[in-house]
């Protein structure tokens, strides 16, 4: 089928039975990313699982307005508690790799060891979680409801209005983070969010879009490379705060803290240039 024939035929269809082309995907990125981490660590594959359950909490997200809402609401619960346990191995990387240059060589160990707990214990929740069950049996639940509805939404309205509802919030969160200034990390983290619930629909929904709908991707990434840059030493700071208590040196712990507090700043003020 040529391209512009698949374009025609998307514009035909329905978001209920058009579900399973944009969720299974993911499903299978996810659960490859999961399988392939049975004994081993690998901290780009756990970084891989996150995104796809990301991305996946965002296409629930999309379909909130057609889909039942507590079954919604607990599935994106479910990837969000699983795409957590896949994050904890990355935080510490984050960390080791912030303060590589000024830590010293006990303290980046003792990270380095932690790390490597967490890593465990990604495995074992993960593991234990049955992440292959757990996502067939919510998208097997998803079109049931789905394909049962009694009516059905034009795909190509569809899109374009949840496109809309997302760029709306993330416009909101951004006035509300210009308003609440650098003291206010909690109002960042939320404009963070928002940028990247719009950009995963701009790239689900890319082919049903306007020009005027797609145009702010750049941009949109420029958002997120700063507002991620700036997740990651806030992240790595409560991380370090966290477990300083059971860290080899109280002083070299200060030390690190005082400079990821330091790039906080730094990061607060570029992100802030965005709003």
């Amino acid at each position: 089928m040529k391209k512009d024939e698949a374009r025609a035929d998307d514009r035909a269809a329905s978001a209920e039975t058009t579900f399973t082309a944009y969720a299974e995907p993911l499903v299978g990125e996810a659960i490859a990313q999961a399988s392939a981490l049975e004994g081993a660590g690998d901290a780009e594959q756990l970084h891989k699982l996150r995104v796809a359950l990301r991305r996946l909490r965002t296409l629930l997200w999309a379909y909130r307005p057609i889909l039942n809402e507590d079954f919604d609401t607990q599935q994106r619960a479910v990837y969000k508690f699983l795409a957590n346990a896949a994050g904890n191995t990355r935080d510490w990387d984050i960390l080791i790799g912030l303060v590589q240059e000024t830590g010293d060589s006990a303290l980046l160990d003792a990270f380095r060891a932690n790390r490597a707990e967490a890593s465990r214990k990604s495995l074992e929740t993960l593991a234990h979680a049955s992440v292959k069950q757990i996502l067939r049996e919510a998208m097997s639940e998803a079109n049931r409801e789905l394909n049962t509805a009694a009516q059905r939404t034009p795909l190509n309205r569809f899109a374009k209005q949840r496109v809309v509802a997302a760029q709306k919030q993330l416009k909101k969160r951004m006035r509300t983070a210009a308003k609440a200034g650098r003291s206010d990390y909690a109002s960042f983290h939320e404009v963070r969010k928002a940028g990247k619930k719009v950009r995963y629909l701009l790239e689900f929904f890319e082919p049903l879009l306007g020009k005027k709908q797609r145009k702010g991707l750049k941009n949109l990434k420029r958002v997120q490379k700063r507002f991620g840059a700036l997740n990651d030493v806030v992240a790595s700071r409560e991380l370090l705060l966290q477990e300083r208590a059971s860290l080899p040196d109280a002083q070299a712990a200060e030390r690190a803290l005082r400079a990821l507090q330091k790039e906080q700043k730094r990061r607060l003020k570029a992100a802030a240039r965005l709003l």
